[in-house]
């Protein structure tokens, strides 16, 4: 089995300390967006609760076959360990209630509610007025950049606002997940996380997903769905965290509208308006002044 790690760890490869970190959010940007899209597609196959189930089960099995990650968690100290077992937590009911939310509301509605909670991370670790700065350009830019409709159903905005709260723990536990133990590689710790969550949203996701098993376009889909928005995207995380400070990865979530509308540019030919082109400036401009708090 290939190992892109090397023997003893991410840290033995050059090439993951040569590329600077913000290609690798910029990566993980371009799937957090790519990966919700073909979930809304499986939507007319699979219930909500049967996709959330697909991608992180797919999820699951890829790093099982890839990772052996039983194998880090066994080895790493106990706090490394709760700190697994949490994320796997948060990763099960960050993604249902993710599905739930934009299953009825708009995906730019659900990404501006989001981005609540690390505004106040990347607020908490300013440090300086500097840094202030960037975040009041980088709030500016997301607001012009995303379709933030107050309208559906009040259900449907308890699961927005309750995965917002879940993406700010995502942002706490994989920042830690990434430093947990020096012994371990980062991702096979995020592997170790992704099999707990496999495990926890069984119960919630299987019984809605078990017909797709059956059936081998939303199978295909679901595995897609669970590659492209579970294992790329989480991995270029791990990558940049491990050389972030956790207030200047919150800041950089803005780079998720932005890097959304330059997609659309080069890809779907789709010309943004010039509110959306001050957006993708204002959140270009809030992180080129942004420094990472010593």
């Amino acid at each position: 089995m290939s190992d892109i790690d090397g023997k003893v760890g991410i840290d033995s490869t050059p090439l993951s300390g040569r590329v600077p970190p913000h290609l690798f959010f910029v990566g993980s940007a371009i799937f957090h967006y790519l990966g919700p899209s073909f979930a809304v597609l499986l939507f007319a196959r699979v219930p909500v609760a049967g996709v959330a189930w697909l991608r992180i089960v797919s999820a699951a099995l890829v790093f099982a076959l890839w990772r052996r990650p039983w194998r880090a968690f066994l080895a790493a100290a106990r706090q490394a360990q709760w700190t697994m077992l949490a994320l796997g937590g948060v990763f099960a009911a960050m993604n249902y209630c993710f599905y739930r939310a934009i299953a009825v509301l708009p995906l730019g509605t659900v990404a501006a509610i989001e981005f609540a909670g690390p505004v106040a991370l990347a607020l908490a670790g300013a440090r300086s007025m500097r840094n202030l700065g960037a975040l009041v350009l980088t709030v500016g830019g997301v607001y012009l950049l995303t379709e933030l409709r107050i309208a559906g159903s009040p259900q449907a905005f308890v699961w927005a606002f309750a995965n917002a709260v879940l993406f700010t723990l995502y942002i706490v536990l994989a920042h830690a997940v990434s430093r947990a133990d020096p012994a371990t590689s980062p991702i096979d710790r995020l592997g170790a996380a992704m099999i707990v969550a496999g495990i926890a949203i069984s119960p919630l996701g299987f019984r809605d997903a078990a017909p797709a098993l059956l059936d081998p376009v939303a199978l295909g889909a679901g595995i897609v769905v669970g590659i492209s928005s579970s294992v790329i995207p989480y991995v270029f995380d791990q990558l940049a965290m491990r050389r972030l400070p956790r207030s200047t990865y919150a800041l950089f979530v803005a780079l998720l509208p932005a890097t959304a509308v330059i997609i659309g540019i080069v890809v779907l030919r789709q010309m943004p308006s010039a509110l959306e082109l001050l957006g993708v400036l204002l959140v270009a401009s809030g992180v080129a002044l942004h420094r990472p708090p010593a």
